[in-house]
Formats: structure tokens, C-alpha cells, sequence
């Protein structure tokens, strides 16, 4: 504890990495009353989450009201100031980084000296992803294994504030830009091309991705003229075709696509192409029916 605090803990990188991004340092307070911090410059990015209370954050000239959820940031060479308020001193949490790949996250999250605070950023994960970098340089682990799980954390807290700010972007109520909805299909495609070989559920995608189920097929929808199932349906066939011109079975293909029941892949299949597996795979290669096949493959 310090004078001007009563909580303060703090977990300092002894030997902080020359990797892409570094962690210097990650701390949690509870500051008295009317606390204040700067008018200062710092030569490091540190990032506070306001954990309970309230506070004022001043950085660029531009004061912003701050309150539990939300996290602000402090750039390198940017002036800056910060107060706990007199009634509700806030508690916050905070870490420090640096590293060449430092500038390149803060953008690939949206944070930025003109937007510098993220509201509803606090979570479960995030609280966990603070407590866990703090006892990363408690470990006797050596300094390599130590700042090696300390960026794995520090990819995560900055994950879940950026999270944060991409669902307050796209947020139903307040409408999104067409850039905003071409990004949500984007998610969408890019997630259903690396999953299609798993169970998949709309609702399952949507929670995934963190969007609201109803948005998302209709941004789906608007951008493919087809729900995110046809799609589904239509990558797994097309891919199944493929296949089919293997010497896989018809359970392996089926299996392969994300089908665990091969006679329903045979039924999808047929619905989808007019013939069945075997038939097409006959087609295919050309073969006359009585002389191609294996014996289980005609489903």
C-alpha cells in the first residue's frame, strides 16, 4: 500500500522480451479520493480498466468521464492526466507494454489517442486475463517462459478490448456502416470455410462471433443472397465433390464434410446433385454402374 493508496499491488518484467510486443509491467489500486496522476508523458502504451467508481481521464486536450467497464488508454509521448473521483474513487486495473508490433495492435483494436477509451470492456475473461499476467513474473520460471505466457495475456486483454469495441461499433440499435456489415460477413465466411468439417449451428456461429443471431443472417443474407445454412450446404457439396474424385470412402468424404451419418450425407448429397455418392462417383469416372464401387459405398 501507498500513502495515496489503500490497495496497490504491482508485478514488474524483470527482463521484459525483444519480442513483437513486451509486457513491462501489470498492477491493480484502489487510489483515495481526488488521486491524481500527470500531467505526464510516458514512453510506453498503458491501458487502465476501471473496475468499480469513477475517475477523469485527460489525454490530447480532451477530457472523458470514466466509469466501472471502462478502459482507457496512455500512448507514447502523449500528454496526459488522471483523477479518482472524491465520492466514488474509482479502482482500476492497468498493464504496460511496448515493442515494435505495439502501434500495429493498438490499431488492429481501434484504440487511439483520438479514441482512446473503450466502454463494456470488463468481463469474466478480462478480470482472469489481469490476474493471470500479474503472476506471470511471480513464477521462477526463467524470463523466457515467463514473457512468453505474459504476451499470451497480453494478446488476450487486448483481444477482449478490442471485442469490446467492435461489438459497441456494430450494436443493432445504433446501426452499422456498410464497412462494419461487410466485416461481420467477412467473420461469418472466414468462420464457416475453417469449420465446415464441424457440427454447426447458426446460433453457435452467432455466439462465437458475438453477434445477435437475427443480425447476423440478415448481413449474411444481404451480402450472398443465401442464409449462412445454404452456404453451409453449399461448401460442404461442393468440397464432397471433390472428394469424390478420390479413393475415399463414401464414409471418409461424409466425415470429411461434416457429416457424421453417412446415409444423410447420401440424402443431402442426392438432394443436392441429383444422384447419390456412388452414382455421381460412377458418372465421374466414367465407369460402367456394374463395375464400379466398393461393397458398403452404395448408400
Amino acid at each position: 500500500m501507498t500513502p495515496d493508496h489503500d490497495e496497490y499491488v504491482v508485478s514488474i518484467n524483470p527482463s521484459p522480451s525483444g519480442g513483437e510486443l513486451a509486457v513491462l509491467f501489470s498492477g491493480e489500486a484502489q487510489p483515495v479520493p481526488l488521486h491524481k496522476m500527470g500531467p505526464a508523458i510516458h514512453d510506453y502504451y498503458l491501458i487502465h480498466t476501471v473496475l468499480s467508481g469513477h475517475g477523469d481521464f485527460t489525454i490530447g486536450g480532451i477530457g472523458y468521464r470514466c466509469g466501472a467497464g471502462d478502459s482507457f488508454a496512455i500512448f507514447p509521448g502523449e500528454l496526459f492526466s488522471y483523477q479518482a473521483d472524491e465520492r466514488a474513487p474509482w479502482r482500476y486495473a492497468w498493464f504496460a507494454f511496448n515493442g515494435p508490433g505495439a502501434a500495429a495492435a493498438m490499431d488492429a483494436i481501434g484504440v487511439t489517442p483520438e479514441s482512446p477509451v473503450v466502454s463494456g470492456s470488463l468481463n469474466p475473461h478480462l478480470r482472469n486475463a489481469y490476474e493471470q499476467l500479474r503472476r506471470c513474473f511471480e513464477a521462477s520460471l526463467g524470463a523466457e517462459l515467463s514473457n512468453l505466457e505474459a504476451e499470451g495475456w497480453l494478446r488476450l486483454l487486448l483481444h477482449q478490448i478490442g471485442a469490446a469495441r467492435a461489438k459497441k461499433r456494430l450494436s443493432v440499435s445504433a446501426g452499422v456502416s456498410t464497412s462494419d456489415s461487410d466485416h461481420v460477413v467477412k467473420q461469418a465466411l472466414q468462420y464457416l470455410t475453417l469449420q465446415y468439417a464441424q457440427p454447426i449451428s447458426v446460433s453457435g456461429m452467432s455466439a462465437m462471433l458475438g453477434y445477435h443471431r437475427t443480425h447476423l443472417c440478415k448481413l449474411f443474407r444481404q451480402s450472398t443472397g443465401m442464409s449462412p445454412m445454404q452456404y453451409l450446404l453449399q461448401m460442404r457439396m461442393q468440397r464432397a465433390e471433390l472428394l469424390l474424385a478420390s479413393d475415399m470412402t463414401i464414409e471418409q468424404v461424409a466425415s470429411s464434410v461434416g457429416y457424421g451419418d453417412a446415409l444423410y450425407f447420401s440424402k443431402k448429397f442426392r438432394s443436392w446433385s441429383g444422384l447419390s455418392p456412388s452414382e455421381y462417383r460412377k458418372e465421374l469416372r466414367k465407369v460402367p454402374a456394374g463395375e464400379a464401387g466398393e461393397i458398403g459405398e452404395d448408400l
